[in-house]
């Protein structure tokens, strides 16, 4: 009978390890490049096109020389490089965005659900800086010059704002394909559909009135 217990117990491990050795976490080919014709078809990534006829169009982008137009409210541009841009990117982790600022510009509170960011200052004076999480919600800021570099770490919320008198550009690298971006204030005064004037004037301490008034700037 014991015998019979410890061949159980052995199968036990045997098929739990078989389970375990089945997940595959890393790559299992060279790329795997996104299939433009099949985006409709999404997943956790995107389907991968036949490598038989991957070409260096599906890894290359040109274009991140170019300033980025600043002509908005917040007096900035981030123009993204990540599996849109480039679909060899596709399940290999990692994104760019050039970020232009020019004179008091502001790349405003956001954050990126998906991606640990780290930025380079290649022109210009930056104030950059993280919030950590509830409850402390302490303020990391920094003031960066020319080759200064700065991480944010995942989900955290924070901003970069140039303080300079000159136009300032940075360029970040993030740790996902596709890190996404939720920008506090577009997502809490502009969801569609609206948040209730109830939920943001308990939220925020304000009158309905006011929340009205920011509500209609997004």
């Amino acid at each position: 009978m014991a015998n019979h217990g410890n061949i159980r117990i052995l199968c036990v491990l045997v098929l739990s390890c078989s389970i375990a050795l089945a997940f595959e976490p890393s790559p299992l080919q060279d790329f795997c490049i996104a299939d433009k014709s099949s985006y409709a078809a999404l997943g956790n990534g995107m389907v991968c096109k036949d490598p038989k006829l991957a070409e260096a169009s599906d890894f290359f982008f040109t274009g991140l020389h170019v300033p980025g137009n600043t002509s908005n409210t917040q007096v900035s541009k981030v123009t993204p490089v990540n599996v849109a841009q480039i679909p060899g990117l596709n399940t290999l982790g990692i994104s760019l965005v050039r970020i232009d600022y020019a004179p008091w510009g502001m790349n405003p509170p956001h954050t990126h659900p998906r991606a640990t960011e780290i930025l380079t200052v290649l022109e210009g004076t930056l104030e950059v800086g993280f919030i950590t999480s509830n409850p402390d919600n302490i303020l990391i800021k920094k003031v960066l010059q020319k080759g200064d570099v700065f991480v944010f770490p995942i989900g955290l919320i924070h901003y970069q704002r140039n303080i300079g008198y000159v136009n300032a550009f940075a360029i970040a690298a993030l740790s996902s394909q596709n890190p996404g971006a939720i920008t506090i204030a577009n997502a809490v005064f502009g969801s569609n559909p609206a948040i209730s004037s109830e939920v943001l004037t308990k939220a925020f301490q304000l009158d309905k009135s006011t929340v009205a008034l920011i509500q209609a700037k997004f």
